[in-house]
């Protein structure tokens, strides 16, 4: 999945950083650092070479309690600083709720546009329609940074902040702003205590099922210093980097952050390739009559089980369970279908081998091909490789023309692209059909 933005585009399946540049003298962890536009722009340009794709300006403070700032000095802040960077091919977002902040930039140059109210100002939906900037919204509870913390209430925060930004992003669509345009923000800590927070971060995956990119905007904030017992803001790198990390095992697309070179450092080091696994089942070893299929349901519920043992691994979605024709061979049982999405530091033919194991515990025989079996295992794809070897071709050659596994690939992660860069679609399924059961 691609974030276009501007000129600049994304490819949403590598986390893409971006470098949080405040030329306010209030902001919660780094106001006033930089005196001048030349110390900002030096700023700007040492988190680029340490790794950010995106510098974010932002020119008033929506810390918690925050005043607002008027729109002629918030523009005096930061306009020179993006016109600058700009000029020298960085990409650049704005970090503004005002209408008036967000044109100028990016008429000075600006590729991104960061809105905290998640374009709710009917005047941001024209400044956007009217450019072609990347758009983050981003979901706070309430509209006034004042008063966003004053006790906030859920039934559901994971639910409710998805509701609203799937909404929000359908209406700038529906406005004629392409859906490649728009990344989503949850906001952490706007308009929510520090354990909703956490609830939402530690669900991020719901976000990604909406079907956009998506920001991870954890850097010291107030909850990380709840979670890990860490008062001052400019001590909470560590933990923030660790926390991105999580969002991007969950699918997160940008991480937007203070301390480029430690969140550079973590990714690097730390953030282990997803790879999509397949399963399949026709044959339930225990099962009484009328009962089959809830027990080729049991039979995948025991092979995800396993998977869950898998060394240096961890299951980070699974779709639902899906009835499917028999494909290629039509003479046998219906199947039971479903695709889990993994990350593992294991390479992938001994990730396959730990699969073939999985299977033959299970009960697999291989005595035809495409026929009956208790237990199916294949990967599908597998993040930045592609082989055509014969013990294993990657992405899987069948993988777009089965329905029984593009639509629960698809229920887990819409608009993916393999990593051969086909875009899995259900235009192309031929055989297998299937639905969820």
């Amino acid at each position: 999945m691609i974030w276009r933005c501007g000129r600049f585009p994304f490819d949403s399946r590598t986390p893409v950083i971006m470098g949080i540049l405040n030329v306010t003298p209030d902001s919660f962890s780094d106001g006033g650092s930089y005196a001048n536009v030349e110390e900002a722009v030096a700023a700007a340009q040492k988190m680029v070479e340490e790794g950010a794709l995106i510098i974010d300006v932002g020119g008033e403070s929506t810390r918690p309690g925050a005043n607002p700032v008027p729109v002629e000095e918030e523009l005096s802040r930061t306009i020179q600083v993006v016109k600058q960077l700009a000029e020298k091919d960085i990409c650049v977002s704005i970090d503004t709720r005002h209408a008036e902040v967000a044109k100028a930039a990016v008429e000075a140059g600006a590729s991104i546009i960061n809105d905290v109210t998640g374009f709710r100002d009917p005047a941001m939906v024209e400044v956007a329609k009217g450019c072609d900037a990347g758009l983050v919204v981003m979901h706070m509870l309430g509209d006034d940074p004042r008063t966003m913390q004053d006790e906030p209430q859920y039934d559901d925060v994971v639910a409710e902040v998805c509701e609203y930004l799937f909404k929000r992003a359908a209406g700038l669509e529906a406005a004629g702003i392409a859906h490649d345009r728009i990344c989503l923000d949850p906001g952490p800590g706007f308009g929510k205590t520090a354990k909703q927070t956490i609830e939402l971060m530690r669900n991020f995956q719901e976000l990604v099922h909406l079907g956009y990119p998506t920001m991870v905007a954890v850097s010291r904030k107030s909850y990380i210093g709840y979670a890990y017992d860490i008062d001052d803001p400019k001590e909470r790198d560590a933990a923030s980097a660790a926390e991105a990390l999580m969002a991007c095992e969950l699918g997160a697309s940008v991480i937007r952050t203070h301390n480029v070179a430690l969140t550079e450092e973590s990714l690097k080091e730390n953030l282990r390739p997803y790879a999509f696994i397949g399963l399949g089942c026709n044959v339930a070893l225990v099962a009484d009559e009328g009962e089959e299929l809830e027990g080729k349901k049991a039979m995948l519920s025991q092979a995800i089980t396993d998977m869950c043992l898998l060394p240096d691994s961890q299951i980070i979605d699974v779709s639902s369970f899906y009835e499917s024709e028999p494909a290629y061979v039509e003479d046998q049982d219906s199947f039971v279908n479903a695709v889990l999405i993994l990350r593992t530091g294991l390479p992938p033919q001994e990730l396959l081998r730990y699969l073939n194991i999985i299977e033959d515990r299970l009960g697999r025989i291989r005595e035809k091909k495409n026929g009956p079996r208790t237990c199916d295992l294949d990967i599908l794809d597998y993040q930045g490789y592609v082989s055509d070897l014969e013990v294993l071709t990657l992405p899987h050659p069948l993988l777009t023309e089965r329905d029984f596994v593009v639509k629960p690939l698809l229920e887990i992660a819409p608009n993916h692209e393999l990593s051969d860069g086909t875009k899995v679609t259900l235009d192309t399924v031929t055989v297998g059909k299937a639905w969820k059961c």
